[in-house]
């Protein structure tokens, strides 16, 4: 099966600055991608580019097989977007404004069944200005399938979210899975992509550093870690492949001095562990963000 976005080499170049510096993705139709890494990574040049909103400078980009910087037609009908922020028509409501962003595609979802899949039937009638924060990103996902796309980019979706309304966005991409659909997430939050990736890229100065499933990449090398607090108080740290024979060892020893390993526990390094150690001298909040000094973009994907 031919995949539904296909990478190789991806640069961008902004004079002698290098945003992306030879990407190769691969996104599977049907699964959930995740794209991770600090600010000025690289995330969202890479995601405009296949997007087609942003031209690359070199590499080959087929994303459902057309090349996104044509900006053709077929490809705009086929990919759903929902970005960080975006402005909705304030004056129509909520079942209003998918009919009219319906108007666009040759063969949209149903309206109604749209607002039921994304629990708005409630508020199907409610002026879109009069809608809760999270309402409103329901809605945004929504007009991101309407059109009955077969790829969804979602960027930060669930940025600003309090945890209930996080859990609740949750649930709309798994829905979106469930349906078939491929979906290309940037995130910054671990446990999201965790959650809800079926594989992950950690990105970093414009570069892929990692790729995989997210249990795999947080397990690497398969070691485990042993943590515990000695006599002294002193928290102690040990990794092994060989849990079983540590935790023999430390024991016995531990029993006949007459001693307790206080705050024992195993476990195996996570998703998170491993982005911190890739991405450890990254500053947060770089206000010299290459994806921050992206211009904004439009909503609309279906230029018809």
């Amino acid at each position: 099966m031919v995949a539904a976005i296909e990478v190789h080499d991806l640069v961008k170049r902004y004079d002698d600055f290098e945003a992306v510096r030879g990407i190769d993705i691969e996104v599977r139709r049907g699964e959930v991608f995740g794209l991770l890494g600090p600010n000025g990574a690289g995330k969202t040049t890479t995601v405009e580019i296949l997007e087609g909103y942003r031209e690359r400078t070199s590499g080959e980009v087929s994303v459902l097989g057309y090349d996104p910087s044509l900006r053709e037609i077929g490809l705009r009908r086929k990919i759903g977007i929902v970005l960080q922020s975006s402005g909705i028509y304030s004056h129509l409501t909520a079942r209003e404004t998918l009919r009219h962003w319906s108007s666009f595609y040759p063969s949209p979802r149903d309206v109604d069944e749209v607002l039921a899949l994304m629990g708005l039937e409630e508020k199907a009638d409610v002026l879109t200005r009069k809608l809760s924060g999270g309402q409103l990103r329901r809605l945004d996902f929504a007009l991101a399938l309407i059109g009955d796309p077969e790829l969804i980019f979602l960027d930060e979706p669930t940025t600003g979210f309090d945890p209930q309304a996080r859990h609740a966005a949750w649930q709309t991409v798994r829905s979106l899975r469930e349906l078939g659909k491929t979906i290309l997430l940037t995130t910054h939050y671990l446990d999201e992509a965790q959650a809800l990736a079926d594989r992950v890229a950690i990105v970093k100065d414009g570069r892929i550093l990692a790729i995989g499933p997210p249990r795999e990449l947080g397990v690497g090398s398969a070691h485990y870690r042993v943590i515990f607090r000695d006599a002294s108080g002193e928290l102690v740290e040990r990794e092994t492949d060989d849990p079983t024979s540590l935790l023999h060892e430390l024991t016995s020893e531990a029993l006949a001095r007459g001693e307790r390993l206080e705050e024992l526990s195993v476990g195996r390094p996570t998703l998170e562990d491993l982005y911190l150690e890739l991405t450890a001298d990254e500053q947060s909040g770089d206000a010299q963000s290459n994806d921050a000094q992206d211009a904004p973009i439009s909503r609309s994907t279906a230029d018809v």
